[in-house]
């Protein structure tokens, strides 16, 4: 983890990436969870008060931490929706599957 200091790029916290692929992610730019959606895709950090989730390529969203009963672990692959009291709702992502056709 990396944060700005004096127009320098310092590493803060150095941890196993698990299952995080290697990369620069700008969480920075990550847009907060809207409640009615539903968000598919990799769990990539969570700190104090937020949990990251990439959703597609450099689409990053937030969930607050303290809408989870259970934190989903950084690396996987996890959907997150809300329940009616705005509670997390964790489960396994479907993986889309692209089907060939033969003509």
């Amino acid at each position: 983890m990396q944060q700005e200091d004096q127009g320098q790029w310092r590493n803060i916290k150095v941890e196993k990436a698990r299952g995080v692929k290697p990369g620069i992610y700008n969480i920075y730019t990550a847009n907060k969870a809207d409640k009615t959606k539903e968000y598919a895709g990799v769990i990539l950090y969570a700190d104090k008060t937020t949990v990251y989730q990439q959703i597609g390529k450099g689409q990053y969203i937030t969930h607050e931490r303290a809408d989870f009963v259970k934190l989903p672990e950084s690396g996987e692959t996890k959907s997150i929706s809300y329940s009616a009291e705005g509670k997390a709702v964790v489960s396994e992502a479907a993986l889309v599957q692209k089907q060939s056709r033969k003509i």
